[in-house]
């Protein structure tokens, strides 16, 4: 059976690149995710994310891997950080890693990676207490800084008020650079066991009080000694963008966002709930303020777009599209009971494709009728992330190719072309829900 999964079973998503395979299903090497992809400007594909026996095991990391053909062959995977010989046991792990390429005077780019660094202190879950931390590389990944660099998240109403406790927080996209120039990076922020008692009382991190916030990196496309970096956290309220827990009346629970640019300079930011449903929020201000959350729908008034607590990022295309990955159910999906039914619930991963409504100022967005991408089928694989598909990618849409990075159930990591032919169905230019009768719950999960 495990001969089975090792040389097919990675094939069943169909993918049309493939990026790293692990050699056993329990090695060290058995969990990987977090998967964020970049091309560099010189032309380079460099892969990040974050690796391990399993996920949150003491031997988490941050590794990165190159490839100068387009994704067709990589280099073995480097680490940039992680538990060192002598570390104590659940300290020091590296996860949540995000790049972040600027400019080098004269010529030439610097590519950082920052990450989550757990420093000894758990306080919600050691791979998500932590500082972010940073390394360098100034050769386009081939060797990266020995120093390291620490920069603040700084502390809301649901942090630890002990200064010397880190956030808990994770980034799980690659950052966007909003219209006046700004590098934003949304993050989960996770209360303090102090604030929140929900890890004792045995609910998992989907469950746990928390928050959408931005960091903000100021002058990071202009300075160059990375002592010097400014990096600030939004918004400057006592709290970040909430979504109250259908579970837990009063508490909050928004997770995983990712944001975008509209073409008047909006922003629109995407994120998981408990709710069963995306919901989403609009700033107008490049970000530094931000409306309710409400439910992300087909088109306004329309039905919602219903999601799991797990990842649905909104990418926008170069062509002013938009397009959403997201599971199609509320939670109950495959015998899901709930949304963080996680084993259930995270196959398959659908897609659609988003337009601008102009003037709508509420609802900016309409999608086409949904599409499957890829399916696990259910098929359980050990010691891994069970039967989910594609949570935690990335996308590139550089000109020459729109290629979907996904791990696959948290092992393998695989890559797939989305061409305009196929994205066409989706599209609601071509397939517009509106024109459909209206859907059932059930007829949506379908």
């Amino acid at each position: 059976m495990v001969n089975l999964y090792l040389e097919h079973e990675w094939k069943r998503t169909r993918p049309d690149l493939t990026i790293y395979l692990p050699e056993t299903l329990d090695g060290p090497d058995a969990a990987n995710q977090h998967f964020n992809v970049i091309v560099s400007p010189s032309g380079a594909f460099l892969a990040f994310w974050t690796m391990s026996t399993f996920e949150n095991a003491d031997d988490q990391r941050v590794v990165c891997s190159r490839s100068t053909d387009r994704g067709e062959s990589w280099t073995k995977p480097q680490v940039i950080d992680g538990p060192k010989p002598g570390d104590p046991s659940r300290t020091g792990l590296a996860s949540w890693e995000f790049p972040i390429v600027a400019p080098l005077p004269g010529g030439g780019h610097r590519v950082y990676c920052f990450y989550n660094k757990n420093v000894g202190i758990d306080d919600g879950r050691p791979d998500t207490t932590g500082v972010m931390r940073c390394r360098y590389s100034d050769d386009d990944g081939v060797t990266w800084s020995a120093e390291t660099y620490d920069y603040p998240v700084g502390p809301n109403a649901i942090s630890n008020p002990d200064p010397n406790v880190p956030s808990n927080w994770i980034v799980y996209q690659n950052v966007f650079t909003t219209p006046e120039g700004h590098v934003l990076a949304p993050f989960t922020r996770w209360a303090s066991d102090t604030f929140d008692p929900a890890r004792a009382l045995n609910l998992s991190l989907l469950e746990h009080w928390s928050e959408v916030c931005f960091l903000r990196f100021e002058n990071i496309l202009t300075e160059t000694d990375p002592t010097k970096l400014v990096v600030t956290t939004w918004p400057k309220t006592p709290h970040g963008l909430q979504v109250e827990s259908p579970y837990r009346v009063g508490v909050s629970v928004a997770q995983e966002p990712t944001v975008q640019a509209l073409s008047d300079n909006r922003l629109i930011c995407v994120m998981r709930t408990l709710t069963g449903l995306n919901y989403y929020a609009l700033s107008e201000d490049d970000g530094r303020t931000w409306d309710t959350p409400r439910p992300l729908r087909y088109e306004p008034g329309g039905n919602p777009i219903l999601n799991p607590m797990t990842p649905s990022p909104l990418y926008r295309l170069q062509d002013g599209r938009y397009l959403l990955l997201f599971y199609n159910n509320d939670g109950t999906a495959n015998g899901g009971k709930s949304p963080v039914d996680s084993k259930n619930n995270r196959y398959p991963v659908w897609v659609t494709i988003g337009r601008e409504i102009p003037g709508e100022r509420d609802h900016p967005l309409r999608f086409g009728v949904p599409k499957i991408l890829a399916s696990s089928d259910g098929v359980l694989i050990p010691h891994t992330g069970g039967t989910q598909v594609a949570a935690y990618p990335s996308f590139v849409d550089d000109g020459d190719d729109r290629i979907l990075f996904y791990p696959d159930r948290k092992h393998w990591l695989l890559g797939k072309r989305l061409t305009d032919e196929w994205l066409a169905d989706c599209d609601p230019d071509v397939n517009p829900v509106h024109l459909r009768p209206p859907m059932t719950i059930d007829q949506i999960v379908r």
